[in-house]
């Protein structure tokens, strides 16, 4: 399953100049992160890699509560200054919008505005699958991608562990995570996997 996000309510990075500043390592969200860190540091390192860019904004480019966003036209990661005094919370955001790197990805390549649901039907748990169908009711085709993210969001390492798959230049995403049926046809399609049997 393919999806094209092209939102209209993101922080941008042509828009947000004022009051943003780069991630390149735990250290950029402050001391109170070091319980994480070396999680951290593996996602924002692939991120890197990648060539995905990760900053820190001012609130003010952000709809009301909004903690992060990934923006996959342009391949920006951004978390939002207002909630860096809870870093349990903000650790959860960077998995879960990390994650929607990782689904672009999985779309074969990140020059694109398209991301791919990764895991097959049964991984990411009923519960959490009906906390998506609750909280996404009105956008029902966002429902597996972001229930595959707040999955993430709740799970060490998940997101940095694919990120890092991403970020290999040996390793296509779909030999570390056989895409499903629709995925794999589109892959064939397009030409990034000769048979869609894996």
């Amino acid at each position: 399953m393919l999806r094209s996000l092209v939102g209209s309510e993101m922080c941008i990075r042509d828009r947000c100049k004022d009051g943003v500043t780069p991630i390149l390592s735990w250290i950029d969200l402050g001391e109170q992160y070091r319980p994480w860190k070396d999680e951290l540091d593996k996602i924002f390192s692939s991120m890197n890699q990648i060539g995905i860019e990760a900053y820190v904004a001012d609130g003010k480019y952000f709809v009301s509560s909004t903690r992060g966003v990934y923006d996959v036209r342009q391949n920006n990661f951004f978390l939002n200054k207002e909630y860096l005094s809870n870093p349990a919370q903000l650790v959860s955001v960077i998995r879960h919008e990390g994650w929607h790197a990782v689904q672009d990805c999985m779309a074969g390549t990140i020059d694109n505005t398209l991301t791919a649901v990764v895991w097959h039907d049964g991984k990411v748990p009923d519960w959490i699958v009906r906390g998506a169908e609750i909280t996404y009711e009105t956008s029902p085709k966002a429902i597996p991608y972001e229930a595959e993210a707040m999955y993430a969001a709740h799970s060490n390492f998940e997101t940095a562990d694919a990120l890092e798959v991403c970020a290999n230049p040996l390793v296509d995403m779909w030999d570390k995570y056989p895409p499903t049926p629709l995925t794999g046809k589109w892959l064939n399609k397009n030409g990034y996997i000769k048979n869609t049997s894996r």
